[in-house]
């Protein structure tokens, strides 16, 4: 039979007054239906897969987990999945078209759960993202974290920006058609997090 526990965490931070959320390579498989469930609501629409099936759901994140330049990440609070985590080289990456990257830099995509799954109070977010930020910037070395959310997703800018991030140029990025994936032309609002500032001192 094979051996289906949860891969080992990469990143593990406790959280005051919220616990333990821990990170791990997204299994394709039998991940899918947790997060084919997240990106089929409405309020997921700006992460592009609305009306997907969970099979291509799998097929897409197995494709993922073929690249070294683009990673999925599980973030699990004691043991329950709460939030997705896509990290990227911008240079292999539709975005390093443009901006120009720097050494260092390294990309993200975040997409949280719904409330009802994450289940703790006012602040959860930005607890969260402080974990991914120190996951990004510390665990992996990084100098730079860019986003670039959907430029009608105010809600995901503000996020960012209340992060600390600094808001750089709206930019339009290139549709992307490949036998595997597809992601329609975007406005989007890049937004840079320098170490030195998530983490001064």
């Amino acid at each position: 039979m094979a051996d289906r526990r949860a891969p080992a965490y990469v990143h593990v931070e406790t959280v005051e007054g919220f616990g333990a959320v821990g990170l791990r390579p997204l299994a394709p498989e039998d991940d899918a239906t947790t997060v084919h469930a997240w990106v089929s609501e409405e309020r997921a629409a700006f992460w592009g897969m609305n009306g997907l099936t969970r099979d291509r759901i799998t097929e897409i994140y197995a494709h993922l987990a073929t690249l070294d330049t683009h990673h999925a990440l599980l973030a699990e609070l004691d043991g329950v999945p709460v939030a997705l985590l896509q990290t990227y080289e911008p240079a292999a990456d539709r975005v390093g078209e443009v901006y120009a990257v720097e050494s260092g830099d390294i990309g993200v995509h975040v997409l949280i759960a719904p409330a009802d799954e994450r289940g703790p109070r006012s602040g959860w977010s930005a607890a969260l993202m402080g974990v991914f930020a120190s996951y990004v910037l510390l665990g992996l070395d990084r100098r730079r974290v860019v986003v670039d959310p959907d430029v009608r997703n105010t809600r995901a800018v503000d996020r960012f920006l209340r992060q600390g991030f600094e808001a750089g140029p709206v930019v339009t990025l290139p549709e992307v058609d490949l036998p595997d994936v597809y992601l329609p032309e975007k406005k989007a609002q890049l937004a840079f997090l320098r170490r030195e500032t998530a983490f001064p001192g």
